[in-house]
């Protein structure tokens, strides 16, 4: 965790979810992972070595969410890949990284969304994505 962050009021409100979310994490890190990165940072179909990934300090949980083309704002504090993963009763609902897509539904992808375009494909029923980031700090 980012110790001069302040955590998310949720974090206090909800501390059995942050620990599930969290454990999740954790757990996808014993697995290899698509990576989605252009310009020769990593090609797309790539497995990632997730162990070597540094373990995130927040998480975003969407909830039929369909977000339009966007970068992510700021820089991951010595992190720049988030890592995406799709759950839920849905069909459709993709993320598309420049233009290449990936079902997360139940199969997380790393990216770097500080650098690399990215959206939600439309979708019909119950969508979450957990979004695992570490943002920059501020004055560092």
């Amino acid at each position: 965790s980012v110790d001069s962050d302040p955590l998310p009021l949720g974090n206090t409100l909800f501390p059995g979810l942050v620990e599930a979310v969290f454990d999740l994490e954790r757990s996808l890190s014993e697995t290899s992972l698509d990576c989605a990165v252009a310009d020769g940072v990593l090609l797309a179909g790539t497995q990632a070595d997730y162990s070597k990934r540094p373990a995130s300090s927040h998480c975003a949980i969407n909830c039929n969410a369909e977000f339009t083309p966007h970068v992510d704002s700021g820089r991951g504090a010595g992190q720049s890949l988030s890592t995406i993963v799709g759950l839920g009763d849905y069909f459709g609902g993709e993320i598309a990284v420049e233009a290449t897509i990936y079902d997360i539904r139940y199969r997380p992808v790393e990216f770097d969304g500080w650098k690399l375009r990215h959206w939600t494909l439309p979708f019909e029923g119950e969508r979450f994505s957990l979004v695992w980031f570490t943002p920059e700090v501020k004055g560092s």
